[in-house]
């Protein structure tokens, strides 16, 4: 039986040893394909933190995988496994670049960015309606119904970027590039005060948005109404329904949240970065965005050090690859893997025996303090 666990138990040592864990086997990985396992840990460790175009990208990827950690953990929090962050990301996509191509030569970025946040939330929240109501009101699994939705949504974005949004003449399945007026600049500034450079990194203002919605989703979960029916419906719904909570419009809200969380990932890339619509933006993220909430124990907080953890990863990965042939691209996605394993799948192989250790600590001091207290009566 488990017993319950101190916050820093729970938040801190369980995840650290998950972790360490999935390093000391991707090390084993790494020897047995006859590479040294300390210096691979080291040139991951350089590649996305050694220089200032490294920290860059880390941190481009991480905004990414904030936005789709925060989208997985409120539907979480309601009791609900939303793995169709990548569909509704992909969704999300096409109201950045409705705004974008439609604001992009009157209007300077600033003015373009509200309204792409608006249509890239708006767009992923609609993308997540259906499974939420089908959940809601049907009873049809929610894990069912978004997995089958990201591959709607991928069918969708080819069509678009085909039939409707391909400029004319063009070979290329996206739309036409975005002026000043549809581009987010890049952070430059930033790393020139502390005497670094980025370089060719898209890290952008698209990082504050993300830290700004962490805030606001930890307000909205633990400060609100909205928030304590939402976990109690995720905890408990039969208390849900007896405390006179509307279980059917609750979890139609947290899916609409989570959806909109999703779609906003899309500024990043699209805006951010690539400064068009292509097919394949969000290149897994709303995939890794699962591990990131269960990695960060569906916190904003901890979501933000699991999604700067999973951008080392990546960022790092590429820089590994290069400079050690024997490690592939591929087996990198082994060891992103295997921290993803060991932070989602084995997440409770430390659990119960730090709980008996640690519920074998108070028993121990009980009996103590009980004679201490017999003691001072006599």
């Amino acid at each position: 039986m488990n017993h319950p666990l101190p916050k820093w138990v729970d938040y801190g040592l369980i995840p650290l040893l998950n972790l360490v864990t999935a390093f000391l086997v991707a090390g084993l990985v790494v020897l047995i394909v006859g590479e040294n396992p300390f210096e691979a840990a080291y040139l991951l460790v350089r590649g996305a933190f050694g220089y200032g175009g490294g920290i860059g990208y880390t941190l481009f990827y991480a905004t990414n995988f904030i936005f789709t950690g925060l989208s997985v953990a409120v539907a979480i929090h309601c009791g609900l496994f939303n793995i169709g962050s990548e569909g509704q990301a992909y969704v999300g996509g096409i109201g950045v670049a409705a705004a974008c191509l439609a604001l992009d030569h009157y209007v300077p970025w600033f003015v373009t960015l509200p309204f792409a946040i608006a249509g890239a939330a708006i767009a992923g929240a609609a993308w997540a309606l259906i499974p939420a109501w089908l959940q809601a009101k049907r009873g049809s699994h929610v894990v069912i119904t978004t997995i089958m939705f990201n591959f709607i949504a991928s069918a969708l974005m080819i069509y678009l970027l085909v039939e409707v949004l391909k400029p004319a003449g063009s070979m290329s399945p996206e739309t036409r590039t975005f002026v000043e007026g549809g581009r987010i600049p890049k952070l430059d500034w930033l790393f020139e005060l502390f005497g670094s450079s980025l370089g060719g990194a898209p890290f952008n203002w698209t990082f504050f948005l993300a830290l700004l919605c962490c805030y606001l989703v930890w307000l909205l979960i633990w400060r609100t109404r909205l928030g304590y029916e939402i976990r109690t419906t995720g905890t408990n719904p039969t208390a849900a329904v007896y405390a006179g909570i509307p279980q059917v419009r609750t979890i139609v809200i947290a899916m609409l949240i989570s959806g909109a969380l999703a779609g906003m990932m899309a500024i990043n890339p699209v805006m951010g970065d690539q400064a068009r619509l292509q097919e394949s933006f969000p290149a897994g993220a709303g995939f890794v965005g699962i591990a990131v909430s269960l990695m960060g124990r569906n916190h904003p907080v901890g979501i933000i050090f699991a999604a700067i953890l999973f951008g080392m990863l990546w960022q790092g990965g590429a820089e590994l690859a290069f400079d050690m042939p024997n490690i592939s691209r591929d087996m990198i996605v082994v060891i992103q893997g295997l921290v993803i394993l060991f932070a989602g799948a084995l997440e409770h192989m430390y659990r119960p025996a730090l709980s008996a250790i640690f519920f074998m600590r108070q028993s121990s001091g009980a009996p103590a303090s009980a004679g201490q207290a017999n003691t001072g009566e006599a």
